[in-house]
């Protein structure tokens, strides 16, 4: 398969090249990756600047390092880079998991979504520890799992989150296929003055523990299981379409 490896936190990550080396004796693979950390910046694309790609050489590989966002590295690999539609785009390792509310603010799963806009098979990979993470173990099983997709496909406009618990290093973990959760966390902000006496603010968080069912994608993965979530670009409640038909819109 025609594979396009990408994720948000920078072409140098190891998450990234330890994909590659797990997927490389089986598919051709492209690497287009932000040329730095772009972690947390959700579905932004780049408009009113240029863009820059230039080659790099990683641990003898080749490849992209864009100047723009995850989301803008599919785009360009898509649209201008590459001569015909690969099979599919991956997004990832991400070093911290991606579950609950935090699809809606990552760069790694903003990439994945991307490739799904655009008709090609996706997924986003992420392992729960950003300490010490098993991103070789984690990379063995997607490189089974594009098997799986390869076999049966996804529906257009689908594509699978996927998360490792920290505890898969040392043992095999089962998988579970999850709803989304909408956990939230315990945010806040520390106010702080600069030299010249201006204020600045600090966003923090912590994670609160898993409320939203055990069914859910924070729950199941606190419990240490491989989750995958099956995500929809579209974004549409249908069931609120037939009930708002009943509202009354002359006001």
């Amino acid at each position: 398969m025609r594979i396009v490896l990408t994720n948000d936190d920078g072409i140098q990550s190891a998450g990234l090249w330890a994909l590659y080396h797990a997927l490389k004796p089986d598919h051709q693979l492209t690497v287009v990756a932000p040329e730095r950390e772009r972690s947390a910046v959700g579905h932004g694309i780049t408009l009113h600047k240029p863009l820059r790609a230039h080659e790099v050489v990683v641990d003898g590989q080749v490849g992209w390092a864009v100047t723009g966002t995850p989301a803008d590295c599919v785009k360009l690999t898509l649209v201008e880079l590459l001569d015909d539609k690969p099979d599919m785009v991956i997004s990832g390792i991400n070093p911290g998991a991606n579950v609950g509310v935090n699809l809606n603010y990552s760069g790694t799963v903003a990439a994945a979504k991307e490739g799904a806009i655009y008709g090609v098979p996706a997924m986003a990979v992420s392992i729960q520890s950003a300490q010490n993470p098993c991103f070789d173990e984690a990379a063995r099983f997607v490189a089974r799992l594009v098997t799986r997709v390869q076999d049966h496909g996804l529906p257009s406009g689908v594509f699978l989150n996927v998360n490792f618990p920290n505890l898969f290093c040392d043992r095999t973990a089962a998988v579970k296929i999850a709803r989304q959760g909408c956990t939230l966390y315990d945010e806040f902000f520390e106010k702080r003055r600069d030299p010249r006496n201006r204020i600045y603010y600090w966003h923090g968080y912590e994670t609160m523990p898993a409320h939203d069912g055990s069914d859910a994608d924070a729950a199941l993965l606190a419990a240490e299981y491989i989750v995958i979530t099956p995500v929809r670009c579209d974004m549409t409640d249908y069931g609120m379409i037939e009930k708002m038909k009943s509202w009354d819109f002359n006001f």
